[in-house]
C-alpha cells in the first residue's frame, strides 16, 4: 500500500507539471488564434473584428501569471474553453467525439497486437528452434522495421485503390447515419480494418521478441527446474511460472503504449482521414487552436499517467516483491 501511495503522490506532481506545460507551451508559438483567423481571411477583417474574435475565443491580454491561475481554475471545473478551429463548439465536446474513434481504432489495435505478440513470444520460446521460432521472429522484425505511415500508404494503395476491397477515408460511409444498426457497425469495421492492420503489423514483432527474450532467460531459473521436477503439466509451468514472471517487462511497455493510445497514430489517421485524436491534434496545430491543443495535451498526458498507475497496480499483483 505504501508503494501505491508513493506512486499516487508522484503522479499528482506529474499531473500538475502537465497542466503547467499545457498552458505555457502553446503560448511560446508565434502569433495567436485570432491573428491566424485574420490571416485566413486575407486581411478582410479590421482591428475591431480581431478584438471581437479574441473576446469570443476567451483570449486575454492579462499578464501570463493571471491567465495561468485562471486557466487552472477553469480546468478544475472541467471547462477547457472554446475551440478555435471548431468555433463555437466547446473543446471537451470536440475531444469527446475524436476520443471515441481513437479508442476504437488504436486501442483495439494495440490490445490485439499485445495479446497476439505476447502469446507468440511464449510459444516460440517454449519450443525453441521450432517452425514458429524460425519463421516468425525474422518476418515480424522485417515488418516492424517499416514506419506506420509507410505501411499505411501501401495498405491504402493495395487494399483501397488497386483491389477496391476497403474504403479509402473517414470512419464510416457518408450515406449512413450513426446508429447501432448492423449496416453502420459493418461500415465502421470496414473503414477501421486497414488503419488498424497497419498498427498491428508494425508493433507485433516488438511484443513477440520482447516476450521471447525474457521467457528464454526465465526458463533457465531454478524455480522452473523445480516445477518440472514436481511433475507439473507443461502448460501450467509455461503460463503459471514462466510466462507470469516474463510478462513484467511487457506489462510496463504495454502501459506506456496504452497511455499513448489517446494521441492516436497521427500519420496513419492523416493518411486515412480518420477522425481521431491524432488527426485532431494536426488540425489544432495548423489553426493555432490553444484551447484544443491544451485539451489534447492534457488528455494524452493524463491517459499516460493513468495507464502507468494501472501498471503499478498490476505489478503489485504479479510480483509479490513489489509489496
Amino acid at each position: 500500500m505504501k508503494f501505491l501511495l508513493r506512486r499516487v503522490g508522484f503522479y499528482l506532481v506529474a499531473a500538475w507539471a502537465s497542466l503547467t506545460l499545457a498552458f505555457f507551451v502553446p503560448r511560446l508559438m508565434p502569433g495567436d488564434p485570432a491573428h491566424a483567423l485574420y490571416a485566413r481571411f486575407h486581411g478582410k477583417l479590421g482591428p475591431e473584428a480581431i478584438e471581437s474574435l479574441s473576446k469570443a475565443l476567451g483570449l486575454s491580454h492579462d499578464p501570463l501569471w493571471k491567465q495561468y491561475f485562471g486557466y487552472l481554475g477553469h480546468v478544475l471545473r472541467g471547462d477547457l474553453g472554446v475551440s478555435v478551429s471548431y468555433f463555437p463548439a466547446p473543446v471537451i465536446d470536440v475531444i469527446g467525439v475524436a476520443l471515441g474513434w481513437t479508442v476504437l481504432l488504436t486501442g483495439f489495435a494495440v490490445i490485439l497486437s499485445f495479446i497476439v505478440g505476447t502469446l507468440l513470444g511464449v510459444y516460440a520460446s517454449w519450443k525453441r528452434n521450432g517452425a514458429l521460432d524460425r519463421i516468425a521472429p525474422p518476418l515480424l522484425t522485417f515488418l516492424s522495421a517499416f514506419p506506420y505511415f509507410w505501411l499505411a500508404m501501401v495498405a491504402l494503395f493495395v487494399g483501397g485503390l488497386t483491389l477496391h476491397l476497403f474504403p479509402l477515408r473517414h470512419a464510416y460511409a457518408d450515406y449512413i447515419a450513426p446508429s447501432f444498426s448492423g449496416e453502420f457497425l459493418w461500415s465502421v469495421a470496414g473503414h477501421a480494418f486497414l488503419p488498424a492492420a497497419t498498427v498491428v503489423i508494425a508493433t507485433l514483432g516488438g511484443w513477440m521478441l520482447g516476450m521471447r527474450s525474457t521467457m528464454v532467460a526465465v526458463m533457465g531459473e531454478d524455480y522452473i527446474t523445480l516445477a518440472h521436477a514436481k511433475g507439473l503439466t507443461p502448460n501450467r509451468v509455461m503460463f503459471r511460472y514462466a510466462a507470469r514472471n516474463a510478462l513484467l517487462p511487457n506489462v510496463t511497455s504495454f502501459g506506456m503504449a496504452l497511455g499513448f493510445v489517446l494521441s492516436g497514430s497521427l500519420l496513419t489517421e492523416i493518411i486515412f482521414s480518420y477522425p481521431g485524436q491524432g488527426y485532431l491534434l494536426f488540425q489544432a496545430v495548423r489553426s493555432l487552436d490553444y484551447p484544443l491543443l491544451q485539451g489534447l495535451f492534457l488528455t494524452i498526458t493524463f491517459a499516460v499517467l493513468g495507464a502507468n498507475f494501472l501498471v503499478d497496480v498490476v505489478y503489485v499483483w504479479l510480483d509479490p516483491r513489489a509489496r
